[in-house]
């Protein structure tokens, strides 16, 4: 008792008290994970030219870091971990408009320290693999570990549609996992099936840019690169000629254009928009009424007296 009040005084002023300060703290933790198990995925593949890892592992580790990343903070800054979702829960009016600037900040920031984090971890592999040159094109570029790019057949349109679609898709799910009065999910697996939706999205819409579905998640490794020797290239040129497939590479006549680095910032929140708009449109709207549910009790409190009574095999409904 006596060895435990020392660590209860050094908790009461560590503890912080402030509820929007440990929400920041949080969420940047969250997306710290998951972007420095995201990139180590893809470094580590890239590294090894693809004798530890390819585009199966990268889209797997990516999934799963997000299911990790809303255990981190899930019951404390709601796991946002995305600018776009942050969106959509403004738009629901299930968070305050006032903190949606203050997460997107902490979720770049995070990102960008995570990108950081990444470099330093394979800074020898790096200069192993690229023998000093760190470069955004060509055989041995590296500058994809970080963010992405779009494929060489790609056109500025449709790699806006791409991520308006995909981050719509994203929206969809999330909010129908989270949609009580829908099917619903057990308490505690909402991280797992979130996680899934993240890799049937990577393996059904990967391919033309590598689904970056979130604006902190690709500004905030770009600024780094920027700073940390790739230089201006990153918001210049369109891509490489790698053959990675988990963040898509380009040549230098890709049709999207030297300016493609606002698509992954901007088209993600269009999506987000759109997704909320459609799940709320065909599904959560359409959800009975509370004084609905309670006119139909007196009938279902019925029905499931009759069920006391035998019934014949043919007349009972599966519910699933």
């Amino acid at each position: 008792m006596a060895h435990s009040q020392p660590f209860a005084r050094i908790r009461g002023h560590l503890r912080i008290r402030s509820l929007l300060a440990r929400q920041c703290l949080a969420e940047f933790l969250g997306v710290f994970v998951l972007l420095l198990l995201t990139q180590g995925a893809v470094a580590q593949a890239v590294t090894s030219e693809e004798t530890k890892g390819n585009f199966f592992t990268m889209f797997l580790a990516g999934s799963m870091a997000v299911t990790i990343s809303i255990y981190v903070a899930g019951n404390v800054s709601g796991a946002h971990l995305n600018p776009a979702f942050s969106l959509a829960m403004c738009l629901l009016g299930r968070f305050p408009w006032v903190k949606f600037p203050i997460y997107c900040f902490v979720q770049l920031l995070a990102a960008f320290c995570a990108s950081g984090a990444t470099y330093v971890l394979y800074y020898d592999a790096l200069q192993n693999y690229t023998g000093g040159n760190l470069t955004v094109t060509g055989p041995k570029e590296t500058a994809s570990i970080f963010a992405t790019y779009p494929a060489p057949y790609l056109s500025l349109n449709n790699g806006f549609l791409d991520q308006v679609i995909g981050t719509g898709m994203l929206i969809v799910g999330l909010l129908a996992i989270l949609d009580k009065r829908n099917k619903g999910v057990p308490a505690g697996l909402e991280p797992v099936v979130v996680g899934l939706l993240i890799l049937v999205i990577g393996l059904s819409m990967g391919v033309n840019c590598g689904f970056p579905l979130n604006p902190a998640r690709d500004l905030g490794p770009r600024l780094f690169t920027y700073l940390a020797g790739w230089g201006p290239e990153v918001f210049r040129v369109r891509g490489t000629d790698g053959i990675i497939p988990h963040i898509t590479l380009l040549s230098s006549s890709c049709s999207a254009g030297n300016s493609w680095w606002w698509v992954p910032v901007v088209a993600p929140l269009v999506g987000a928009t759109l997704g909320t708009a459609i799940y709320q449109m065909a599904v959560a709207l359409h959800h009975p009424e509370d004084s609905d549910l309670a006119q139909d009790l007196p009938s279902t409190q019925h029905k499931a007296s009759d069920l006391e009574k035998p019934a014949c095999p043919s007349t009972l409904e599966c519910k699933l």
